[in-house]
C-alpha cells in the first residue's frame, strides 16, 4: 500500500494479507466507481441490492476465516500433503504408477495455454487441442482394435456403463438384464449398479454360466480380468452374438501393446482408462477413460467425437462431431448426461504415446510382463502359492496370513492388495524395477536373484499365452513415429499450442461456463507427489491429509452454501446432478412414496438437466418461462396440481439461466415442498451468489456444484471437472456410497446411499486442492467481493452493448446477475448476420465467442467474472460495437451479407495474402481495430463446415496436411474409417 506524504501505513497493511485477493479481482476500487457511475449507482451495495432479492439475501458473512495469505496457504497445505505416506503401490485395480515425460508435465499439464482452454465448441481457434485429442482418438481405436474411438469419458467404471446403456440401444435382443463377468474391479461393479437400477436394467453379475440367452441383451467382460488372468471369453462372445446381445470388453491399454486386442477377437465395445499413459494416480482422478467401438456404431458413441472437415477454403480443419452435447437438443430424449470429457488428461496420454512411440510402449509393456513373469517364477520356486495361471501384470498369491503381510508391506513401504484372510495381489507397473520385485519377494516371504531367473526364464514361464499374443503392427502413424527427442516434441507442442486461444491470451466471455481465472498458486500443488502419487484405495492410514483436506473442502462448501453435507464424490456436474436426483429419489422411496417420479423442468434449463432426471428414473415435465426470463409461476403451480403425488422434485438453476435473480424463488420452493416435492438448484450459476445467498437456506433441498465454474479448477480444454452434490441433512444418508464397501471374500454387497457414481470415493481428488486454495487464499470477505465484481463486470457490459446488442431479459430493477443475453434476432432477420457471423468475426479480434444461441436460439450470452480488468471488459465491448457498425455496413447495403468481412470471418494469414476481390481492405479483415497491431492472432483456417464433416467422417489422425489431396476430391472419402489411406508425411 503506497504511503502518502504525512500518513504511514499500519503494520496490518503493509503485510497485506488479502494480496491475493487484490490480484483476483479484475477491477480496482478506481475502476468498480467508474463502472458504478456508468450504471447510475453509488456503490455495490446499491448494485446488489437493486439486483440479489432481499428474501434471499445473508445478513452475517460466510462463516470461512479472513483470506490467507500466499505463503501462508501454501505451507498450510504442504503441511496437509505431508501427512499422506507415498508407497510403492502395487495395488492396481485399474491405477498404475507412471513416469509424466518431463517434456509434457512442464510444458501441458503445467501450461496454461493448455489448462485454460475451452471445450472446442468454437473449432477453429481450437485446432491445436483437437488434433492432440485426435492422437488420443487414434491412439485408443488402434490399440483396442477399433475403427473408431472418442474424445475421452470420465473414468473406467463410469464408461463400462455407458456402453451398458450404448448397448442396450444397439442390441436387437429384447431382454432387461446385462451381464457381468464377476471377474471385472469391483468399482466398476458399484457403479453398474448404481447406474442400471434407475432405469429398469437386471444387473446380472457372476460367471459365464449366469449369462442367459433369453434374459440378457448385453455384456461386460474384463481382459486381462481383476485377477489379472487373461481369458478372451471367446465362447461367451460367441453365445452372445448367436442370440443378438452384444459384448464390451474392460481392457488396459498397456497390456493391448502385448494381447491379441479385443476389437480383433470378436468384442463390440472397448472400454478402460489410459491413466498410466503418463498421468498420476492422485488418490481416483482426475483420468481420461475410453470408448471405442466400430464404425457401424459411430451415431451411438456416447460423449464428444473429433472428426476431420475443410473450411472455406477447401483446407482440412478438425471439429466436433455428430453427437456432441446430444442432450443439450435432445433433453429428456437424450441417451446420456455426459456433456463433458477428460481433455486435458486425454492429451496427456495422447503425447505419451507419441513420446514413445510404438518401440518405446513395447519395451515398457514387455519390461512389466518380464518383472511380472519373474516374480511369478521366483515366488513358485520359493514355495508360494500362486493361483494365476495367466497374466500381464496382475498375480494374486494365497498367504498364510495376508493381514502379517500387509505389516510387512508397511515395514517395506510397499502396498499390496488384500483380498481375503489369506490372499494378497499385486500388479506391476512402468515404475517398477528389479528391486521392487525383490521387494516384494521379501514380504512375501521368499527369497530370489532377478537376474538368475530372468535368465533361465523360457517362455513356457511366461503369462501371456502365444495364442494370446498380438501379431499386427501398432501406432504406424507418423505422429507416434516423430516425436521421440525433446527438442521435437517441444516445438510440436508450441505449435499446437500457437493455434488456440486459451485463457492466458483472452478474455473467454462464455455465459453459464464460468471462464474464471485459474491462478498459478492453486495450481502448483496438484504435482505434488505427496498428492499426485497416492492410489484411490490406499490405506486410510496412508491419506490422512488427503482426507483432511478434503474433509475442509467439504466443510467450506457447506459454510458457503448452506447446506448440512456435501459429497466431492462426483467427477463432473452431469455426475453431480444424477447423484443429486438419486439422493431425491431414495428419500422418496425410503418414505414409501416410490410413485413420485415427475421432475418439474423450466424451458430454459441446461439440457443435462432433463437427461440426468431419465436416467435417475424420472419422468421429465416442462414448466414454461415468462416473457421477462422468469419460470412461469402460473405454469408451475399447474405442473404442481397436475403431478399431485406423483410430484418428486422441481431442477430449477439459480440465477437462472436467462441471467436474472428469480423474485419468487422462495415462493417456487414452498409450492413444491407443500405438495411433498423435494427443490434441486443447478449450481452452475454459484459464482453469482457466494457470499450473498445460499440455496440451503432460501429453500433448497439439493444442489451440485461446479468446481470448474465457481472454484477455479480449469477447464482442460472440455475436462477435468469437479461436481460436488450438496444436501440438506434429511438426504444426507442417501449421498453416494463407498464403491469398495464389500463383505468377506470379495464380493460385492449393496453401497449404503445411493450407490457410488463413479470409480473412486472422492472422484477426481488431486485437483481438489485447486479449490481449497481458491477459497483459502480468498477468505469469507474475498469471496464476497469476488461475486459483487462479478455482478458489476456484467451489468457494466448490458451498459455499454445495449444499445448496439440489446439485453434480452433484467430483473425487476433492470439489471442483469453476473451474465446477460444479447438479442441478435431482430439484427439477423433484417440483415442476415447471425450468431454464428459474430463469433467467427470476434476471432479476428482476439476473442473466443460467449456462448451461441444458448438458452436462447439467435442470442449470446457473456459472463465475464470478477477477474477480467476494466480494460479487458472494455477491450470486448470495443470489438463488439466495431462489429455493430460493420452490421450496420451491411444494413446500409454498402455490404452484400455474403461479401461482408462478417460473412468471411475468421480471416487466416493466408486469405490475406491470396486473391481478394471483397468489397473490404485486407487491412479491416486482419486489423479491424488499431490496437490489434501490438498482438494479433490468426486463426489457422477459416469457418469450418461441420456438415461435410458428419458425411465424412474420418476420427484418426493423421495431421491435416495429410489428409488435403483427398479433401480436394471429397466423393473419395467413405464412411467412419482409421483415415489409414488418407497418410502421408507428418507436417
Amino acid at each position: 500500500m503506497e504511503s502518502t506524504l504525512g500518513q504511514r501505513s499500519t503494520l496490518s497493511e503493509l503485510l497485506e494479507q488479502d494480496e491475493f485477493v487484490r490480484r483476483h479481482i479484475g477491477p480496482d476500487a478506481t475502476d468498480q466507481q467508474r463502472m458504478l457511475d456508468a450504471l447510475g449507482l453509488a456503490s455495490l451495495e446499491d448494485l446488489i441490492d437493486a439486483t440479489v432479492p432481499e428474501s434471499i439475501r445473508m445478513q452475517a458473512p460466510l462463516d470461512l476465516p479472513s483470506p490467507a495469505g500466499v505463503t501462508d496457504a501454501l505451507a498450510e497445505l504442504r503441511a496437509l500433503a505431508d501427512m499422506n505416506v507415498v508407497r510403492t503401490s502395487l495395488i492396481g485395480m485399474g491405477y498404475s504408477n507412471t513416469f509424466t515425460p518431463p517434456v509434457i508435465l512442464r510444458n501441458v499439464l503445467e501450461n496454461p495455454a493448455w489448462y485454460t482452454a475451452y471445450t472446442p465448441y468454437q473449432p477453429e481457434i481450437s485446432q491445436g487441442r483437437l488434433e492432440a485429442i485426435l492422437n488420443f482418438q487414434t491412439m485408443v481405436a488402434d490399440l483396442t482394435g477399433f475403427s473408431l474411438a472418442n474424445a475421452s469419458l470420465l473414468d473406467e467404471a463410469t464408461a463400462a456403463a455407458e456402453a451398458m446403456t450404448m448397448i442396450r440401444r444397439l442390441s436387437k435382443h429384447a431382454g432387461t438384464s446385462f451381464f457381468v463377468h464377476h471377474d471385472t474391479y469391483p468399482q466398476t461393479i458399484a457403479v453398474l449398479r448404481t447406474r442400471s437400477k434407475p432405469i429398469g436394467i437386471d444387473l446380472v453379475v457372476g460367471d459365464t454360466d449366469s449369462f442367459d440367452q433369453a434374459t440378457c441383451f448385453g455384456a461386460l467382460v474384463s481382459w486381462p480380468g481383476s485377477s489379472g488372468e487373461i481369458d478372451q471369453h471367446r465362447a461367451l462372445i460367441e453365445q452372445a452374438h448367436s442370440c443378438g446381445a452384444l459384448v464390451a470388453a474392460a481392457t488396459d491399454l498397456l497390456a493391448c501393446v502385448l494381447l491379441t486386442p479385443p476389437g480383433h477377437a470378436g468384442v463390440d465395445i472397448a472400454i478402460g482408462l489410459s491413466q498410466r499413459f503418463g498421468v498420476p494416480m492422485g488418490f481416483g482422478g482426475p483420468h481420461a477413460a475410453f470408448i471405442a467401438t466400430r464404425e457401424s456404431h459411430a451415431r451411438a458413441l456416447p460423449g464428444r467425437l473429433v472428426g476431420v472437415s475443410t473450411d472455406t477454403a477447401g483446407r482440412p480443419a478438425l471439429r466436433l462431431a455428430l453427437q456432441t452435447r446430444e442432450q443439450h437438443i435432445r433433453r429428456e430424449k437424450a441417451t446420456s448426461n455426459i456433456c463433458t470429457a477428460q481433455v486435458l488428461l486425454a492429451n496427456i496420454a495422447g503425447l505419451y504415446a507419441a513420446w514413445h512411440g510404438p518401440d518405446g510402449l513395447r519395451r515398457i509393456a514387455e519390461r512389466v510382463h518380464r518383472l511380472t513373469s519373474i516374480a511369478v517364477s521366483g515366488l513358485r520356486s520359493g514355495g508360494a502359492e500362486v493361483t494365476n495361471s495367466t497374466w500381464f501384470d496382475t498375480v494374486r498369491v494365497r498367504v498364510p496370513s495376508a493381514a502379517g503381510v500387509l505389516e510387512r508391506c508397511r515395514e517395506a513401504n510397499i502396498a499390496l492388495r488384500p483380498l481375503d484372510d489369506h490372499t494378497v495381489g499385486f500388479s506391476l507397473d512402468e515404475t517398477s524395477t528389479p528391486a521392487t520385485v525383490t521387494a516384494l519377494w521379501g514380504v512375501l516371504g521368499v527369497e530370489g536373484d532377478v537376474d538368475l531367473i530372468d535368465a533361465a526364464l523360457t517362455a513356457a514361464d511366461e503369462g501371456i499365452p502365444i495364442a494370446a499374443r498380438r501379431t499386427d503392427e501398432i501406432l504406424t502413424h507418423s505422429v507416434f513415429n516423430r516425436y521421440h527427442t525433446e527438442h521435437e516434441m517441444l516445438r510440436y507442442l508450441r505449435r499446437l499450442a500457437d493455434k488456440d486461444l486459451a485463457l492466458d491470451r483472452t478474455m473467454i466471455p462464455l455465459g453459464s461456463c464460468t471462464m474464471k481465472l485459474n491462478a498459478t498458486v492453486e495450481m502448483i500443488p496438484i504435482t505434488w507427489r505427496e498428492f499426485a502419487e497416492i492410489h484411490p484405495f490406499a490405506d486410510d492410514s496412508d491419506t490422512i491429509g488427503y482426507r483432511t483436506m478434503i474433509d475442509q473442502l467439504e466443510q467450506m462448501l457447506v459454510a458457503i452454501t448452506g447446506y448440512d453435507a456435501v459429497s466431492l464424490q462426483p467427477n463432473a456436474g452431469s455426475q453431480g446432478e444424477f447423484a443429486g436426483l438419486l439422493a431425491i429419489r431414495a428419500y422418496h422411496d425410503s418414505r414409501g412414496d416410490s410413485q413420485r417420479v415427475v421432475c418439474l423442468i423450466p424451458s430454459s434449463a441446461h439440457g443435462t438437466n432433463a437427461a440426468s432426471a431419465v436416467m435417475a428414473g424420472m419422468k421429465v415435465v416442462v414448466v414454461a418461462c415468462d416473457e421477462r426470463g422468469n419460470v412461469d409461476i402460473d405454469d408451475i403451480h399447474r405442473k404442481i396440481d397436475a403431478a399431485g403425488d406423483q410430484l418428486a422434485a422441481i431442477m430449477v438453476t439459480y440465477p437462472s439461466t436467462h441471467g436474472v435473480f428469480e423474485q419468487r424463488i422462495t415462493e417456487i420452493c414452498a409450492s413444491v415442498h407443500d405438495q411433498g416435492g423435494q427443490v434441486y438448484v443447478d449450481g452452475a450459476n454459484l459464482n453469482a451468489l457466494v457470499g450473498l445467498a445460499r440455496p440451503g437456506k432460501f429453500g433448497a433441498d439439493v444442489s451440485h456444484l461446479n468446481l470448474h465454474k465457481t472454484f477455479c479448477i480449469p477447464h482442460g480444454g472440455g475436462g477435468p471437472g469437479v461436481g460436488p452434490v450438496a444436501v440438506r441433512a434429511h438426504l444426507t444418508p442417501f449421498l453416494p456410497g463407498n464403491p469398495l464397501r464389500t463383505a468377506d471374500g470379495g464380493a460385492l454387497v449393496e453401497n449404503t446411499g445411493s450407490g457410488a457414481v463413479a470409480a473412486a470415493l472422492f472422484g477426481s481428488a488431486s485437483i481438489l486442492p485447486i479449490s481449497w486454495m481458491y477459497i483459502t487464499l480468498m477468505g469469507s470477505r474475498g469471496l464476497r467481493d469476488a461475486t459483487t465484481a462479478a455482478i458489476l463486470n456484467a451489468n457494466y457490459i448490458a451498459a455499454r452493448l445495449n444499445d448496439a446488442f440489446p439485453v434480452l431479459y433484467r430483473g425487476d430493477n433492470g439489471f442483469v446477475g453476473h451474465e446477460c443475453i444479447l438479442d441478435l434476432r431482430t439484427i439477423t432477420k433484417e440483415t442476415g448476420v447471425s450468431v454464428d457471423d459474430v463469433a467467427k468475426r470476434l476471432m479476428d479480434y482476439g476473442f473466443h465467442a460467449p456462448t451461441m444461441s444458448f438458452p436462447v436460439t439467435g442470442t449470446l450470452m457473456v459472463e465475464p467474472t470478477e477477474s477480467e480488468t476494466l480494460r479487458e471488459l472494455d477491450r470486448f465491448c470495443d470489438a463488439m460495437l466495431a462489429i455493430r457498425a460493420e452490421i450496420a455496413m451491411v444494413e446500409s447495403g454498402e455490404w452484400p451479407h455474403d461479401q461482408s468481412p462478417l460473412h468471411h470471418a475468421p480471416h487466416t494469414a493466408e486469405d490475406l495474402l491470396g486473391d481478394w476481390g471483397r468489397p473490404y481492405s485486407r487491412e479491416l479483415g486482419a486489423y479491424p481495430l488499431a490496437a490489434l497491431r501490438a498482438s494479433k492472432y490468426f486463426p489457422p483456417v477459416s469457418r469450418i463446415d461441420a456438415a461435410f464433416g458428419d458425411r465424412h467422417l474420418i476420427c484418426s489422425c493423421e495431421p491435416l496436411e495429410a489428409y488435403a489431396d483427398s479433401i480436394e476430391a471429397a466423393e473419395t472419402i467413405k464412411t467412419p474409417g482409421t483415415g489409414a489411406e488418407l497418410l502421408s508425411a507428418h507436417d
